[in-house]
């Protein structure tokens, strides 16, 4: 009996096939993440330095602060232009750099652990942080596109 491999393995090839199409769901999620961890990193960055959205130096545990050689607001600054480098960088390559983002969030998520009362927000950069990690698998696939 003669067997025909490409029909049976037809399936198995449509599924590993690169679908750089705009109206492709996982190119989109793609587009969307890769967005998102682009501008906004860069947008709270500068704010640590403006301070338009929030007062960011209430996010340092105080036992930080007493050990910081800087101070909190110096050490916050700091934290700005990381970001800020943090999203130029998934900007230029995500593949690399939304997983330095995933890894930066799980530190800031430690730190507010250390902040009573500042749990929510934790939860919610665990939220980003998943995304962040989503995005860095995206990547793989989607990032010479």
């Amino acid at each position: 009996m003669k067997s025909n491999l490409n029909t049976l393995n037809a399936p198995a090839l449509q599924a590993t096939a690169i679908d750089t199409n705009f109206t492709s769901p996982g190119y989109q999620a793609f587009r969307i993440l890769h967005l998102g961890f682009v501008v906004a990193p860069i947008l709270a960055g500068l704010d640590e330095f403006f301070h338009f959205l929030v007062n960011w130096d209430q996010y340092v545990p105080p036992l930080v602060a007493r050990f910081s050689p800087i101070g909190a607001h110096n050490l916050m600054l700091v934290v700005g232009v990381i970001e800020i480098a943090a999203g130029l960088g998934v900007a230029w390559k995500p593949r690399i750099f939304a997983s330095v983002v995933a890894a930066w969030l799980a530190i800031i998520i430690a730190n507010l652990l250390l902040i009573p009362g500042y749990f929510d927000v934790a939860l919610r950069d665990f939220g980003l942080f998943l995304s962040a990690l989503a995005l860095a698998r995206l990547s793989r696939q989607f990032e010479r596109v």
